[in-house]
């Protein structure tokens, strides 16, 4: 009995230790200094949303979040005005997204009206992550790596990652819109 109370108190002690975020991450660069290639193919300079607070969200069209991407159009409408950016990042890292970029633009616009920026079909783990990706893990830890589609990545007007929220967190929940709230001040 007590080896199960000591095995239940361990496990709660890593999960607590790897679910902490760092205490204070040293950034060799900003969010703000990477390019990403829109779902149209043109370059997205990241520069161009410093100062704003940016939700990023690997999305993917065969998913069982994917009505989230109503909640993510809810919030691009609501705090758009106010210096906040949604940025959709489809990826196949877990083997639920269509095949090419003009099918994922086409599901987004005719089944949920997106209108917030999406990009080109991307990894978001591992070595075949895109940059933006790559930085945010080095900078943030395993926190920061998606864990399923829809997770959430929220960056300050400073290009940092201050929070990150779960594929079960939906976009449109209190704990999310108080953190983007808090950040646009």
């Amino acid at each position: 009995m007590k080896h199960k109370i000591f095995a239940k108190i361990v496990g709660i002690f890593f999960i607590m230790i790897f679910s902490l975020k760092p205490l204070s991450a040293s950034y060799d660069k900003s969010f703000f200094d990477y390019k990403i290639k829109s779902i149209d193919g043109n370059l997205i300079d990241l520069n161009n949303y410093k100062n704003k607070v940016v939700l990023l969200v690997n999305v993917a069209s065969y998913c069982g979040f994917t009505n989230q991407y109503q909640g993510l159009q809810d919030l691009w409408e609501t705090y758009n005005q106010r210096g906040f950016i949604v940025l959709g990042v489809p990826s196949k890292s877990f083997g639920q997204e269509k095949d090419d970029e003009k099918e994922v633009k086409d599901f987004c616009k005719v089944n949920f009206n997106i209108t917030f920026p999406l990009t080109s079909i991307y990894e978001v783990k591992g070595d075949n992550a895109h940059d933006i990706y790559k930085w945010a893990k080095r900078n943030y830890g395993n926190k920061s790596v998606p864990k399923w589609n829809f997770y959430k990545i929220l960056i300050n007007k400073d290009g940092k990652i201050v929070d990150t929220f779960s594929s079960f967190t939906k976009p449109t929940s209190n704990k999310v819109k108080n953190a983007i709230e808090n950040y646009l001040k």
